[in-house]
């Protein structure tokens, strides 16, 4: 067999730059908010088993908005990634 040269890898470097400390905020934010959504669907089950409707909507709400906001990070997240790659 011939020998086939390997290619080299690239040292990548562990000093974050201004554009992956951006990506890590995007990421800490998401999960935050997604910890919080977590968070009000639960309170809005236990709501619901108590029979007060009317505070299971209101937690039911707050976490639909820590979606949202989590969804946003992870859009932003995924753009940058599409345009740096």
């Amino acid at each position: 067999m011939a020998n086939v040269a390997t290619p080299i890898k690239k040292e990548q470097s562990t000093t974050p730059t201004a554009e992956t400390k951006k990506g890590i905020e995007n990421h800490i934010q998401a999960a935050k908010h997604l910890e919080e959504a977590s968070k009000f669907h639960l309170e809005a089950a236990k709501h619901h088993e108590a029979g007060n409707h009317d505070k299971a909507c209101a937690s039911t709400i707050k976490a639909q908005g820590h979606t949202c906001l989590a969804n946003e990070k992870q859009k932003e997240d995924a753009k940058h990634h599409a345009l740096n790659n």
